[in-house]
């Protein structure tokens, strides 16, 4: 079963995910946001699957500098459009393994589905 990790290899977050797929064996692709981008396409998916809601990151520095303007009034295709051309607002890591997707690292989460 192909497993695919997004994110930015500099995210203490996405360096914790492949750590612990590393320890425990689990064979993935790492895609990089910053090298590689991300379609439109993938982002509408996940949006249709699981909310842009969960997928905007807030919490970051991207968010904080982003204009007011962009930040108000926010709607799934407004998201979409951000996270597309900042990728660093999309929370990480993204991870695919066959039809499961999780976003952000939940550590018994992820012994559930890789154990």
């Amino acid at each position: 079963m192909p497993t695919r990790v997004y994110g930015i290899p500099n995210c203490d977050t996405v360096k914790k995910t492949r750590r612990w797929l590393d320890e425990n064996g689990v064979d993935y692709e790492f895609h990089d946001y910053k090298k590689s981008g991300i379609s439109l396409d993938t982002l509408e998916t996940w949006c249709k699957a699981h909310g842009w809601e969960a997928l905007v990151n807030r919490r970051g520095t991207t968010w904080r500098r982003l204009d007011e303007s962009d930040r108000e009034n926010l709607d799934q295709e407004k998201a979409i459009a951000l996270m597309h051309t900042n990728t660093s607002l999309i929370k990480r890591p993204v991870t695919e393994h066959g039809k499961t997707r999780l976003i952000g690292f939940n550590e018994p989460q992820y012994a559930e589905v890789f154990e």
